[in-house]
């Protein structure tokens, strides 16, 4: 991980160190470090990744309320001249429901590259419109067991869990 070139920028960036023993919060440059990653699958898994590693080596990061979730559309939906950003597929769904026999047109971001400047800046970036989550540690037990099977080195728990929870799936990027 820390041969990684963006994971070291990233070290270097927030300026607090890494790992329990060289780590210092009170070194941290920024008071707010925004996960913006894609809305699809792959946004997701890229998420999980970033917060295993600020979890595993900038935890007091966590702690302090630093570390936030920006949340991009997954649809912009195109009335005539109105539109409307949507971030789910339930609330697709659910305007779709609301609006039977009205013409859209529908827009899916694959990726927050696929947004030109002004869209992203209107639903992601501005402070005033953004929606941000603040990462924050309910049950840190619960937290370490979930990355350590997920993210860990036994491949057995992980499997279980895929095989277990397989048919509950509902957006699988395919």
């Amino acid at each position: 991980m820390l041969s990684n070139n963006e994971i070291r920028t990233l070290i270097s960036a927030v300026g607090a160190g890494i790992g329990e023993e060289d780590f210092d919060a009170q070194k941290a440059r920024y008071h707010r470090i925004v996960i913006m990653t894609d809305a699809d699958v792959d946004g997701s898994h890229i998420r999980t990744l970033l917060l295993t590693f600020f979890y595993r080596f900038m935890q007091p990061l966590i702690e302090a309320g630093y570390v936030y979730i920006a949340q991009p559309p997954l649809y912009r939906v195109k009335q005539g001249r109105t539109e409307t950003y949507l971030y789910s597929d339930e609330e697709l769904t659910s305007l779709s429901s609301r609006n039977k026999g009205t013409q859209f047109d529908i827009q899916r971001y694959k990726g927050l590259g696929e947004m030109n400047p002004e869209q992203l800046w209107e639903t992601t970036m501005n402070p005033d419109k953004r929606t941000l989550k603040r990462v924050v540690m309910e049950d840190a037990t619960e937290a370490d067991a979930v990355f350590r099977m997920l993210m860990g080195d036994e491949v057995e728990p992980r499997r279980e869990f895929i095989e277990k929870n397989a048919a509950h799936v509902e957006n699988l990027d395919v």
